[in-house]
């Protein structure tokens, strides 16, 4: 974070700005609306803002923490003015929030719950949902409770890094009461929820607008939104200045990966074998994590704990340093049998894998059965580290003991989270797609990663880099024929994905139509090199990563029906693509003793490709004496067999049929000379 104090000063400015717009939209008269009155529409605009301001700093909220609420008063269905507290709602991120991520709850009877003696999870969950005047709305924060006791009519909370590395130091709580000054009630640690509300309702909160809980956060709390922001800001800055720290979370410079790509594969089907599913692993490229984890007694500095307990539910409370997945797994069971008296009710062991892992040769990696937990791990680890730095030069970097890391990772509400989750078919697994920026291709790496795989597509056309949005994707140009480039798109799907589980070989060319008397021998050579050697490459470059998949490697060659039925003026075409059947069919007998299985679709008549344009479907149907709308419907069934068509049978051998190996299906409308 850039702290320091023109954070806060641009904070107050920022709020002058606001509240000017808000008094000139009602002296202009623009309604505010909303179901429970125009009150809570203007709290939900006022508190939203600021929730994001708070929430667009990873060094302030990273990864779901902190939470926001604004007091006002609304119409129930009957009219009658209800005091309401308005909470960010379980699972809204507040960076990117809106007003329907709040929970318009009754304050009244949350203040009735504070005076009960005990109230376990599930009830005060359950309670939180009978006090919302809006059963649509989300499941309130678990610091409902605490929100509605704060006398201020707006609260903000966050796990701000230089606030918990305070924290984590010896006599924390003088030394951070001495740092942030007056008006700040510095309390020790305890576990969210109804214990942490009852604590602070039992404290005299007279002067006081900050609290903070050690190892937790900041709580800032004021009557006006952006009072409480500033105030929030100030007195991170202030924390930030002792601790002698501006950034938060810094990479530091980017560098080429370190090590050999098949290494993160041999360790990711290591992690993934213990947890018993496919995982992401991705290698960071950040030099200051390399150079963390190659630093003499860095596990040490790394098993002291989490710098907030919820990160434990990203992380686990240790990261493995090097690669002996087996003695971390077993560490970890023992761990939980340390501390499974703790537990308030039965639950479910959590798998045993890392989810952190700190090499000196490899550097940063960080696992997840998506990508955005594993990329969750490794923003969470980056800041760590500069927690466990700055506390180490205050004295020595102090977290919580394995018990309170425990009641958090197997607290009811998270195994809750949990049971309800649901996996994709692919999660988890990579997958490699030639000839991806158009047709088949293009369409079946839609496929895969609908299904939740990361892929990496490869295309001469430039246009394959942008196919697709997001981070599960990469798109490499280049020419499928060239051993340098499938070499280096199997390291990228390593380094950023962990392996590769699955090869859909869908680039191929479709020559023009020649006699074999007047075929030309650069054509010939050219049908020979894409739809057959290059093949050949491809196969031979994904070995060493398919057999190391945790599921088993999957090879789906996109043929052709011109395999079993050729036509005339096809022979470079129809001899290449019999080619690399051939050579599939044999893979298939070389590689199942290694796990992988290798099965090919035939489709035909496919009319969506690049390969079939209007003059050579016209010439087509010429040929066969029919309108082209016959000819893209001339099979059995009378239909048209589209690139999504072959994707959904690509699909089939990549997510099914485990003991299928050397198949061929046809995807080709049923064609009488086939059949």
């Amino acid at each position: 974070m850039s702290g320091g104090r023109e954070a806060a000063a641009g904070a107050e400015r920022d709020a002058r700005d606001a509240r000017g717009a808000r008094e000139a939209a009602r002296e202009a008269g623009v309604p505010a609306r909303h179901p429970l009155g125009p009150e809570v529409a203007a709290a939900l605009e006022e508190i939203t803002r600021a929730s994001r301001a708070l929430g667009g700093d990873p060094a302030l909220v990273l990864h779901g923490g902190g939470n926001t609420s604004i007091k006002a008063t609304g119409r129930d269905v009957t009219g009658e003015a209800v005091e309401l507290v308005l909470v960010k709602g379980s699972g809204w991120n507040l960076g990117t929030i809106e007003p329907a991520g709040f929970a318009p709850l009754r304050r009244a009877r949350l203040l009735d719950l504070l005076r009960l003696d005990e109230l376990d999870d599930e009830r005060m969950v359950n309670e939180l949902r009978q006090a919302s005047l809006d059963a649509n709305a989300p499941t309130a924060s678990i610091e409902a409770l605490l929100h509605a006791h704060l006398p201020a009519r707006v609260a903000l909370h966050s796990h701000a890094d230089a606030i918990v590395a305070l924290t984590h130091i010896e006599d924390a709580a003088e030394r951070t009461a001495e740092a942030l000054g007056d008006g700040v009630l510095v309390l020790p640690y305890v576990m969210p929820g109804f214990e942490l509300a009852k604590l602070i309702a039992s404290a005299d909160l007279t002067g006081i607008d900050a609290i903070v809980l050690s190892g937790h956060g900041l709580f800032t709390f004021a009557d006006d939104a952006d009072a409480a922001l500033a105030r929030h800001l100030e007195l991170v800055a202030r924390a930030s200045e002792v601790l002698s720290v501006t950034t938060w979370g810094d990479a530091g410079d980017a560098i080429a990966r370190p090590g050999e790509a098949l290494e993160v594969a041999r360790l990711r089907r290591a992690v993934s074998e213990a947890a018993g599913y496919p995982m992401f692993v991705v290698q960071s490229d950040s030099a200051r994590a390399l150079a963390f984890a190659a630093r003499d007694g860095v596990a040490e500095l790394t098993s002291r704990g989490t710098a907030t307990p919820e990160h434990v539910i990203h992380t686990k409370r240790t990261p493995l340093v090097g690669r002996d997945v087996a003695a971390y797994a077993a560490e970890y069971r023992a761990y939980v049998q340390r501390q499974r008296g703790r537990a308030r009710s039965a639950f479910t062991e959590l798998d045993p894998a890392p989810r952190v892992v700190l090499d000196p040769e490899l550097g940063l990696m960080t696992a997840g059965a998506t990508l955005g937990a594993a990329g969750a791990a490794r923003d969470i680890a980056l800041h760590t580290i500069d927690v466990i730095d700055a506390a180490d030069r205050l004295g020595g970097y102090r977290s919580f003991d394995e018990g309170d890391s425990f009641d958090i990772e197997y607290w009811s509400l998270e195994q809750a989270k949990l049971a309800k989750a649901k996996r994709q078919a692919l999660d988890g697994e990579v997958a490699v797609v030639t000839g991806a920026a158009s047709g088949i291709g293009r369409a079946m790496a839609a496929a895969l990663l609908a299904q939740g795989a990361a892929v990496v597509g490869i295309d001469l056309n430039p246009g394959v880099e942008a196919a697709f949005t997001g981070g599960a994707w990469r798109g490499v140009v280049g020419d499928v024929s060239d051993p340098d480039v499938l070499d280096a798109v199997f390291a990228v799907a390593a380094r950023d994905f962990g392996g590769v589980d699955l090869l859909v070989v869908a680039a191929g060319i479709f020559p023009e139509s020649s006699s074999i008397a007047e075929l030309d021998d650069t054509v010939w050579e050219r049908a020979m090199r894409v739809n057959a050697t290059a093949v050949v490459r491809a196969l031979r470059a994904a070995h060493p990563y398919l057999s190391l998949a945790p599921r088993g490697g999957r090879v789906v060659l996109v043929s052709t029906k011109n395999v079993a039925a050729p036509g005339p003026g096809a022979a470079a075409y129809s001899a290449s693509k019999t080619a690399a059947a051939q050579v599939a069919r044999v893979a298939a007998l070389e590689w199942a003793g290694d796990g992988i299985r290798v099965n090919q679709v035939d489709p035909d008549a496919v009319f969506d490709t690049a390969i079939w344009t209007p003059e050579l479907l016209a010439e087509r149907a010429a040929r066969y004496g029919l309108t082209v709308e016959e000819y893209r419907t001339r099979n059995l069934l009378g239909v048209e067999v589209t690139s999504a068509l072959v994707a959904d049978a690509v699909l089939a051998f990549c997510t099914g049929l485990p003991a299928t190996t050397g198949a061929h299906l046809s995807v080709d409308g049923g064609n009488d000379r086939v059949v």
